[in-house]
């Protein structure tokens, strides 16, 4: 394989010259379009069932409570098996669970325990499936491209979190809320057909297992002993636990501040996603050109700026623009994180540092930094939370840049 064009500002050359990874990255997009669509569809369906904004929480939560509980222990299963092979099962269980979703809805025997229940039996599949899935992308276009790839993935998900709750709008609209959960798992079919037709080399098994818990306490001494790595991923919980509540609170700002209603606050998500869509595909379009820590820390400080502007709005009309912002600078954030830790770890490790990638970015910052946002926005206002949040990391930024010198030398 030719080393990459590095002249060429093509964010799409990494598809065009990895098959593998192309027949990953359409079936993943295609598939996202309908887990987005069933995210919407169950967050509505739980009002609907129970009337209830905690119960609405409650389901949200139950995705993300088994990837704090498990994803550790993900890890290690990940880093001693095949890792196409977990996510091939992963996704087939993912398919399995949306069909029971779909047909609990449809035949009316849905209830909010059953919800609750499919919630959390999808969230211990994504526990397992995201660290495979994560560290499967280097397998599928090597170390020299695995920051693009890692962008292009990002723009997937964002153009999935634009399209996907307009087509779901139409399909409860036209055929009812059970078929948004019927078309997410025929959408599993594309990225299996694309992860069967992926070829990779014989997967050799690893010279050495450990027992499940001297494999975490292994990694756990890794993070301890290397500097780079520790300061990455305490950069990586600060904004996961501070930044990103910002979208859990949406709806507040969208009635309470903005005066919107329920399609004005799907333009405030939509514009967001514009923005990380535009962030990821400048990303991948980057590449190397610029150092790795030169672009963390532009992005990360960029995007504190960004959310406590964003606090200060009173707007709908400065909103709107300001959120396109604030996706490009959070997308441009976390993506960039994500390639510098893959890129730092040795490959015997990287399915449990991708383990505590997800445990920090997905359940502490779904669980932990929801419940903190929701709190300080019911006593202070939502302003401070978004606001205040952002100035912690703003500060944040500033002093682990100037004292760590590893974050800068990536």
């Amino acid at each position: 394989m030719p080393a990459p064009d590095t002249s060429s500002l093509n964010p799409f050359q990494t598809l065009q010259r990895h098959r593998n990874f192309r027949l990953f990255w359409f079936g993943q997009t295609l598939s996202l379009i309908g887990t987005w669509m069933q995210a919407m569809a169950e967050g509505w369906l739980a009002l609907e069932l129970s009337n209830s904004a905690f119960l609405v929480g409650l389901v949200a939560a139950a995705h993300s409570f088994p990837i704090l509980l498990f994803s550790m222990h993900a890890g290690v299963v990940v880093d001693r098996a095949d890792k196409l092979r977990i996510v091939r099962i992963a996704q087939t269980l993912l398919a399995v669970q949306a069909s029971v979703l779909w047909w609990f809805t449809w035949s009316h025997h849905l209830t909010v325990g059953s919800l609750l229940a499919l919630a959390t039996a999808n969230g211990l599949i994504v526990a397992f499936e995201i660290p495979a899935r994560q560290s499967l992308v280097i397998e599928l276009v090597g170390r020299d491209d695995l920051p693009g790839a890692i962008a292009l993935n990002s723009s997937g998900f964002n153009l999935a979190r634009i399209v996907g709750p307009s087509i779901g709008a139409i399909i409860i609209a036209r055929l009812g809320i059970a078929w948004c959960f019927g078309v997410n798992a025929l959408s599993y079919v594309t990225v299996l057909v694309g992860l069967f037709m992926i070829q990779l080399p014989a997967w050799l098994p690893p010279e050495r297992l450990v027992a499940p818990l001297e494999g975490i306490r292994e990694a756990l001494a890794y993070v301890r002993e290397t500097p780079t790595v520790s300061s990455l991923l305490l950069l990586v919980t600060v904004f996961s636990v501070l930044g990103v509540p910002y979208l859990t609170l949406m709806p507040v700002v969208a009635r309470d501040r903005l005066g919107l209603g329920a399609a004005g606050y799907g333009a405030l998500l939509a514009c967001v996603g514009i923005g990380g869509l535009a962030g990821a595909l400048s990303l991948a379009a980057i590449g190397d050109r610029t150092r790795r820590g030169t672009l963390l820390f532009t992005a990360a400080f960029s995007y504190a700026t960004m959310l406590v502007a964003f606090s200060l709005v009173r707007s709908a009309a400065l909103a709107y623009p300001m959120l396109l912002g604030v996706g490009f600078t959070m997308i441009a954030s976390n993506a960039t994180g994500n390639a510098t830790l893959q890129r730092l770890v040795p490959n015997e490790l990287r399915g449990r540092m991708m383990a505590t990638y997800s445990f920090i970015a997905v359940g502490l910052s779904s669980v932990g930094g929801s419940l903190l946002a929701g709190s300080v926005a019911h006593v202070i206002g939502v302003s401070w939370a978004i606001g205040g949040g952002g100035l912690i990391m703003l500060a944040y930024t500033t002093w682990a840049f100037r004292n760590h010198h590893e974050l800068v030398s990536v």
